[in-house]
């Protein structure tokens, strides 16, 4: 089951932990907090913020989508607003301030959590100490392999009851969305 990727959500979580960060980070440390922040919204509320698709990769999760927002040439209408292109050391830089309206206040607490408990580390020990550490990762050896919903939930402790309401659910919610894309195509 795939959700529609939302990059005005994503740009926004983007946005707002390079706000708390100064704006400006290396992506790599960008998109581990940004994993962080879908996987406990997910564990939460059962819903992830940006509903990306979940990789594992080398250096751990990776939220795939905001990834190829960050590295590939492409246009990209709301994030290149906001976000730089990586800039020297793979830094990216808030461009300017983003909004915040399509965030919740519930999400906006969540990625201010996230980054107080792991805005401190460098992208090495996030890598290393947290990221490899998930139970969900698994070490693709030079490629990638993709992480289902399931596995993050599983890890998180949900029953396999409480795994098939959440993932009923968001199916429910992917078919809808699918539904209204059509009605106003």
């Amino acid at each position: 089951m795939h959700l529609q990727f939302d990059e005005t959500k994503a740009t926004q979580v983007a946005a707002y932990f390079l706000d708390l960060r100064g704006g400006q980070m290396h992506y790599i440390k960008l998109i581990k907090l940004m994993y962080l922040a879908d996987r406990e919204a997910l564990l939460r509320w059962g819903v992830p913020i940006t509903r990306d698709r979940y990789v594992s990769m080398d250096n751990g999760p990776v939220l795939s989508m905001v990834l190829k927002l960050i590295t590939e040439d492409r246009p990209k209408p709301v994030w290149s607003q906001f976000i730089s292109a990586p800039l020297g050391e793979y830094e990216v830089k808030l461009l300017q301030p983003a909004p915040t309206d399509s965030l919740s206040r519930a999400e906006e607490n969540l990625i201010r959590e996230i980054f107080e408990a792991y805005g401190y580390r460098n992208r090495w020990d996030l890598i290393d100490n947290v990221m490899h550490k998930l139970p969900e990762w698994k070490d693709p050896n030079k490629s990638s392999i993709p992480i289902q919903l399931r596995e993050i939930l599983k890890a998180g402790g949900d029953t396999e009851d409480e795994i098939r309401v959440v993932l009923r659910e968001l199916r429910s919610f992917a078919n809808d969305e699918e539904n209204l894309a059509r009605i106003y195509a």
